[in-house]
C-alpha cells in the first residue's frame, strides 16, 4: 500500500447487487469500506431488472408455511445445475454453500432494516424436476420512496417500471382484458401512482427498489462511494491484492485496501470484442445490461492470474426488436410473448423446435443451438388475431393499432392465411401450414406431444391464467395472421473469474489469489450453465458479496 492516496479496509469495484451488502458487513464489523463505481450512477444492471433473488428455504417461505428444506433445494440444484459440464463455478461445495448461506444473507439484511417480501407464487423454472418448488423461492424488495435517499436519489440508476406497482402486480397487469381482477388491479395501481406523485413521493419498484433500499442502508451505515471512477488496475504487493489504481477527477488515484478488494463490476455484455470471442452469434445491441458492463475487470483479474470459466454463457432473455427500440432503456421482452395462447415460435424453415415457455436462458440457448444447423436467429413468432386482441406485443397494449413503421419496415408481417404469411417470411407455405396444424392438434388434446409446453407450472405462469383449459396452449386459427422476429437477447453474461466457497478468486492451479474476491456476473456462476429460477444472478451476487466481506473481515460462520 506504499504510495496510496488513501487507504481503506475493503474496496468494492462496482455497485451492482452484492456490493452494498458487502459494505454493510464491513461496516457492521467496524471497518472502513469504499464502493467504486465507474459510471455516474449506482446500482448496475440490477436496477434495470426485476430485482428478484432466488433464495432456497428462505425465511419468508418458513413463515408462510411453504415447504422447503436444504435437502429439497439440493435435490433441485443437483437435478438442474448438476448437468453442467466444464462449469468450475458450479462445484458441489459452492452449491451447498449457497443453499446454507443465502437464507442467512437474507436474515442479515432484515436485521439491518431492509424491507423485503416474498411474491405469493413464482414457480421455479424447472418445477417438474426433483426438489422443484411450484410456489417458488423468490425474495424481492418492498416499494421504496427514493426521496429517502436525499441528495443521493439522483445518483441511483433508474428502474424500468414507472408505476407504483410491485413486480408481482406488474406481471399481473397483463390480465386486465381477461378479468375484472385485472381491471381492478389497473385502477389500484393507477390510483396509488397518482396519489404518490401528488404527495411528492418518488416510488421505486423492482430492481430499483432493491438497490435503493440497499443504498439507503449502506449510506446510513457509513459506506463510502466514489462515482465516475473507473478502475484501471489491481495493485499487487508481495503477490496479494492490496488496492486499485483508478481514474478520479481525470487523474490517477491509488486506493489501498488492507483486507482486500471485491470485484463486482458486471460481465462483458456491452463489449463486442469479448462477445465475438466467447459468444459468437450474440449481439451487444440486443442486451439489457447497463452500459458499464464492458468486461475490463474480468480481463484485469485474468491478467494477474485468475482462472476464467463458463465464458460462453449468458443470461439469455429473448426479445423482439421493433423499429426504434435499439436505444430503449429496456428492450421489449419476448419471454411471455410466445408462451401466451395463440402463439408459437418457428425457425426460418417454418419448423417449431422448442417449448416456448420455460427458462429464458434455456430459450435463447435453444435458439443459438438450433441456428448451428437451421437458420434460427432471428426466429419467428407466429400469432393470430386472438393473440393480437388479448395480449401485449412489444410495448404496445392488447388490441391497439400497431405503428405503421412496423409494417413499412417489415418488422410486423400480416397476412390473411398462414400460407400467405409463410410467403412473406420466405418459408415454404406447406411447411408452416403443417407446423401450425400440428400445434393446433396438440391444443385440441391439451397436450403438446412434441415439447410438453404447459406441463410445468412455470409454463402456465407465463401464460394467461384465464384462458381455459390451458393457460399457454391456444389454437392459431383466427385471421389475419401475424409474425414478428425474436432474437436471443440477454440481461448479462454468466461467466467470469472462478471463485471458491468464500468468494476468493482462484488461479488455474486452484490456489487463491490473496486479497482478491469476486461476485456477481464478474464470476463463473454457481448455477453453471442453467438458470433454475427467477433471481439466479442477483441471489448469488448478494450472497457472495456477504460471504466475501465476512471472510475478508475474519468473521466466522
Amino acid at each position: 500500500m506504499n504510495g496510496c492516496d488513501e487507504v481503506y479496509d475493503f474496496i468494492v469495484v462496482g455497485s451492482g447487487a452484492g456490493s452494498m451488502c458487502a459494505g454493510l458487513v464491513m461496516r457492521n464489523a467496524g471497518k472502513r469500506v469504499l464502493i467504486i463505481e465507474k459510471t455516474g450512477l449506482i446500482g448496475g444492471t440490477t436496477c434495470k431488472s426485476g430485482g428478484v433473488m432466488w433464495i432456497p428455504n428462505n425465511p419468508f417461505m418458513q413463515r408462510g408455511g411453504v415447504p422447503d428444506s436444504p435437502e429439497q433445494a439440493l435435490a433441485y440444484l443437483e437435478s438442474v445445475t448438476g448437468a453442467s459440464e466444464n462449469a468450475p463455478g458450479a462445484t458441489r461445495e459452492r452449491r451447498l454453500t449457497y443453499i446454507e448461506e443465502s437464507p442467512r444473507m437474507i436474515d442479515f439484511l432484515l436485521q439491518n432494516g431492509l424491507k423485503l417480501e416474498r411474491p405469493k407464487y413464482w414457480p421455479d423454472y424447472y418445477d417438474d424436476r426433483p426438489g422443484g418448488s411450484k410456489a417458488g423461492r423468490t425474495v424481492v424488495a418492498q416499494l421504496f420512496d427514493a426521496n429517502e435517499l436525499g441528495a443521493w436519489k439522483d445518483k441511483l440508476r433508474p428502474g424500468f417500471n414507472p408505476y407504483a406497482a410491485t413486480l408481482e402486480e406488474t406481471l399481473r397487469l397483463k390480465t386486465y382484458k381477461q378479468s375484472w381482477a385485472g381491471k381492478k388491479l389497473v385502477m389500484k395501481v393507477g390510483l396509488r401512482t397518482v396519489l404518490s406523485r401528488l404527495l411528492g413521493k418518488k416510488i421505486l419498484s423492482c430492481g430499483a427498489a432493491l438497490q435503493g433500499r440497499m443504498l439507503h442502508a449502506a449510506l446510513k451505515a457509513g459506506v463510502e462511494f466514489s462515482l465516475d471512477t473507473p478502475v484501471q488496475e489491481l495493485l499487487l504487493e508481495d503477490g496479494a491484492v492490496k488496492g486499485v489504481l483508478a481514474q478520479k477527477d481525470g487523474k490517477p488515484w491509488r486506493a489501498g485496501a488492507r483486507l482486500g478488494v471485491l470485484v463486482n463490476a458486471g460481465g462483458f455484455a456491452r463489449n463486442a470484442e469479448m462477445r465475438a470471442q466467447y459468444q459468437p452469434g450474440t449481439n451487444v445491441a440486443w442486451s439489457n445490461a447497463a452500459e458499464g458492463d464492458t468486461g475490463e475487470m474480468i480481463r484485469e483479474m485474468m491478467r494477474i492470474g485468475a482462472a476464467l470459466g463458463q465464458m460462453e454463457e449468458m443470461v439469455g432473455y429473448q426479445t423482439t426488436m421493433a423499429p426504434g427500440v435499439e436505444n430503449d432503456y429496456v428492450k421489449p421482452p419476448g419471454q411471455s410473448l410466445t408462451a401466451a395462447p395463440h402463439a408459437i415460435l418457428v425457425d426460418q424453415s417454418g419448423v417449431r423446435y422448442m417449448n416456448e415457455g420455460g427458462s429464458y436462458m434455456a430459450y435463447c440457448k435453444g435458439m443459438l443451438e438450433r441456428n448451428k444447423t437451421v437458420p434460427a436467429v432471428p426466429s419467428w413468432a407466429i400469432l393470430d388475431s386472438q393473440f393480437m386482441r388479448n395480449y401485449m406485443l412489444g410495448n404496445t397494449m392488447p388490441g391497439s393499432k400497431k405503428p405503421q413503421s412496423w409494417y413499412d419496415t417489415g418488422y410486423l408481417r400480416k397476412a390473411d392465411t398462414i400460407e400467405e404469411l409463410a410467403a412473406l417470411l420466405n418459408i415454404a407455405p406447406a411447411t408452416l401450414k403443417a407446423t401450425v396444424e400440428r400445434f393446433n392438434g396438440f391444443v385440441a388434446k391439451n397436450d403438446d406431444a412434441d415439447f410438453k409446453r404447459g406441463a410445468r407450472a412455470y409454463d402456465n405462469w407465463l401464460g394467461d391464467p384465464y384462458h381455459k383449459p390451458s393457460a399457454t396452449l391456444g389454437i392459431i386459427a383466427e385471421a389475419p395472421f401475424y409474425a414478428v422476429p425474436i432474437v436471443p437477447g440477454d440481461v448479462g453474461t454468466y461467466g467470469g473469474a472462478v471463485t471458491d466457497a468464500h468468494g476468493r478468486v482462484l488461479r488455474e492451479d486452484g490456489s487463491a489469489i490473496p486479497g482478491l474476491y469476486a461476485t456477481g456476473v464478474s464470476t463463473a456462476s454457481v448455477m453453471g450453465r442453467f438458470y433454475p429460477g427467477a433471481g439466479c444472478s442477483i441471489g448469488p451476487a448478494m450472497t457472495w458479496g456477504y460471504l466475501s466481506a465476512r471472510h475478508a473481515a475474519g468473521i466466522n460462520s
